[in-house]
């Protein structure tokens, strides 16, 4: 029991360190949270002109959850080719960090690319196939939220045809860390269907200035 609390702490604590926050802090000298969507994740970093710092904001936000698991299944090594009960544990804990993170009053991101370094480190072939999902999905419609909920939606599918030993934890971590994301997502979803979403990349066209030779009705 003492193992699980303080692997799930540590984890937790990994997750919950805000790197979209701290980056451009850092080297902006501006609070992410004011920016765009206010969301701390890589995308709202990028669209706030930062394109570098989104890209580390990503890898680090990966790597984070990536770290917390392989942590976890190095103190509990589990069966080979399948994730401990702790490995799956750490991974819920790492997202629910970067999710409700405490250093920014529980107040985090969406938790797509941790969500990604998790099951890069449970499922490596699950992830990849719900990665290629993203990718082709972000290439043809250029809406980033449709790509994250569609590949949240799919990996737990990836995940019970790649690895058919699976305990209960197991199936409730695939469940709930995709389930988290797209519950995450519900805005932009509303969005989507209202047909009012930004695409990535697309700038707003500025307003058109009045012409001067039109006369105005009394």
């Amino acid at each position: 029991m003492r193992l699980w609390l303080l692997t799930l702490a540590v984890a937790y604590l990994l997750g919950s360190i805000p790197f979209g926050y701290i980056l451009v802090r850092l080297f902006r000298k501006e609070d992410i949270r004011a920016t765009g969507s206010g969301n701390i994740g890589a995308t709202n970093v990028v669209r706030s002109g930062a394109k570098g710092l989104g890209i580390l904001t990503l890898v680090l936000d990966l790597l984070k959850a990536f770290a917390a698991v392989k942590l976890a299944q190095y103190l509990a090594p589990g069966t080979p080719g399948f994730p401990s009960d702790l490995a799956i544990a750490a991974g819920i804990a790492a997202v629910l960090g970067h999710v409700f993170p405490i250093w920014l009053g529980f107040k985090g991101g969406k938790g797509v690319a941790s969500a990604l370094g998790v099951f890069l480190a449970i499922a490596p072939l699950a992830a990849l196939c719900s990665l290629g999902m993203f990718i082709v999905l972000f290439a043809i419609t250029r809406y980033v939220s449709l790509a994250s909920v569609v590949a949240a939606f799919v990996m737990p599918i990836f995940c019970m045809l790649f690895m058919p030993d699976r305990s209960p934890i197991f199936v409730g971590g695939i469940l709930f860390i995709p389930l988290l994301v797209i519950i995450k997502h519900h805005a932009n979803i509303a969005r989507l269907m209202q047909g009012t979403e930004s695409r990535f990349g697309r700038k707003k066209s500025p307003p058109t200035p009045p012409d001067p030779n039109k006369q105005v009705p009394a």
